[in-house]
């Protein structure tokens, strides 16, 4: 099991090119080997079936050649037939005539027997060793006419043997030359899935130059013409990627554009109070223009606050896990019940049913709903009413703030929640971030930020939503 760790690892810090060859390589090497092996079989059965044939003549040819007719047993041998069989056999030939009972017997005595005692009429090839060397024997059992003198034995074993060494030498000849045929196609073979992995990688080769040779603000999608259809998702996944890295660089060049002229603006109304107030020798004077200095700086103060959370929420990782809604609600209430109440403002909580949990990012969803209640506060006149509730469903859950303020048209309705855009309402020492934020973070959690008319009576109704976690 460690060893193909190992080699798992291994395979996973080559290359494309080495992978192929650790893959294919020992594969092919497998099947040739294989193959070998299957072409040593059939290359022995071949000669066996061959050289079979010869031993089977030499049987049937002693066979033709026993008589009793004397009252004994005689065999005449066929010289001729035999010294043809020897130079065949490469080596010395071998027979035995003997009868069942082995009272009469002919040729080498001690010739080795047959495994298995061979059914009458029937030859049988075994193989065996004789003398140290290995044979090849056939073994051919018959009925007698009558039992020859001093025999009880009606039939008689005929068996006849040969070397193996011209079989063998067949066989390596074979094998031989199969190994260099096969040894050939291998090299073939390699040299053409080399070759055909060149051509096909070399639209691989052609990309890779291609994104190199790109500067490091360019974005622009890739062409997919001319490359595999495999490797076309690919492409397309990294074009999509780029799209969206495309787009958060605009967004977040945007975001530096507002962000320096909304400082910037800070940064000048500063100075041209500073420089007011070092002008003044009235005391009352330089008082209100220390006065409005402080608001600056207050408003300032707010905006960096906000620029900070716009981008948190644009950046940092959301971190879903389960929380108690009804809890959120009470801690923003408690939070920003001091402004509601400078304002005679009644900041009320419809709470959700004790187990109603929700799955989300509970820093990110508490700054947004202070955000959209903070709004509530400083848009609802005097002796207003706002209130807070969570709900949720199968499709997902939502926080609400709920006021009896002026309202919003339908148009703003549709605009607000983009960055530095502000409602026809809304005081001087507003930055058009509020929602903007709140729309981020619910965006974040593949969700939205929705504006309302209120159901009864004027108002607004502020909606963030989001979808349950996939699976």
């Amino acid at each position: 099991m460690s060893a193909l760790r190992r080699f798992t690892d291994r395979l996973r810090r080559t290359s494309l090119w080495q992978r192929l060859a650790l893959l294919l390589f020992p594969a092919l090497l497998l099947v040739t080997g294989i193959e070998l092996w299957m072409t040593r079989h059939d290359a022995l059965a071949a000669a066996n079936a061959a050289y079979d044939r010869s031993l089977l003549g030499a049987l049937k040819s002693i066979d033709a050649n026993i008589s009793t007719a004397s009252g004994g047993l005689s065999v005449e041998l066929p010289y001729t037939m035999f010294e043809f069989f020897e130079l065949t056999a490469s080596g010395q030939v071998f027979f035995r005539v003997a009868t069942s009972d082995g009272l009469v017997e002919l040729g080498s005595a001690d010739l080795p027997a047959p495994p298995v005692e061979p059914p009458m009429g029937v030859p049988a090839f075994y193989d065996a060793t004789y003398f140290g060397e290995a044979v090849r024997l056939a073994a051919y059992r018959r009925d007698l006419d009558r039992a020859p003198a001093g025999s009880t034995g009606r039939s008689v074993l005929i068996q006849v043997g040969e070397s193996t060494r011209s079989r063998q030498e067949f066989t390596r000849r074979f094998v031989r030359s199969a190994a260099l045929r096969d040894g050939l196609i291998l090299a073939m073979l390699l040299c053409g899935t080399a070759l055909a992995l060149a051509a096909a990688l070399r639209p691989l080769s052609r990309l890779a130059r291609e994104v190199q040779a790109r500067t490091p603000d360019d974005l622009t999608r890739i062409a997919e013409t001319d490359l595999p259809a495999e490797v076309r998702p690919l492409v397309a996944a990294v074009n999509q990627q780029m799209a969206r890295t495309q787009e958060l660089v605009a967004q977040q060049r945007q975001f530096l554009d507002d962000a320096s002229h909304q400082l910037r603006t800070h940064l000048t109304t500063l100075q041209m109070q500073a420089d007011y107030a070092r002008r003044e020798d009235d005391p009352a004077q330089v008082r209100a223009a220390l006065d409005a200095l402080g608001a600056e700086i207050g408003r300032a103060t707010r905006s960096a606050q906000q620029l900070l959370a716009l981008g948190r929420s644009d950046t940092v990782a959301v971190a879903p896990a389960a929380f108690d809604t009804a809890e959120l609600l009470r801690e923003v209430a408690v939070d920003l019940l001091p402004l509601a109440r400078a304002k005679r403002i009644d900041l009320g909580i419809h709470a959700p049913s004790p187990d109603l949990q929700a799955v989300g990012d509970r820093g990110l969803l508490r700054e947004a709903l202070s955000n959209l209640v903070a709004n509530a506060i400083a848009y609802t006149p005097a002796a207003g009413t706002i209130t807070l509730f969570a709900a949720g469903d199968a499709a997902g859950w939502s926080l609400n703030v709920e006021d009896d303020g002026p309202g919003l048209s339908e148009d703003e309705r549709a605009t607000l929640g983009q960055r530095f855009r502000r409602g026809t309402r809304a005081d001087q020492g507003g930055f058009g971030l509020g929602l903007a934020i709140v729309r981020s973070i619910a965006q974040r959690h593949r969700g939205d930020l929705r504006l309302e008319a209120r159901g009864a009576g004027p108002g607004l109704h502020a909606i963030i939503w989001w979808p349950r976690p996939a699976g």
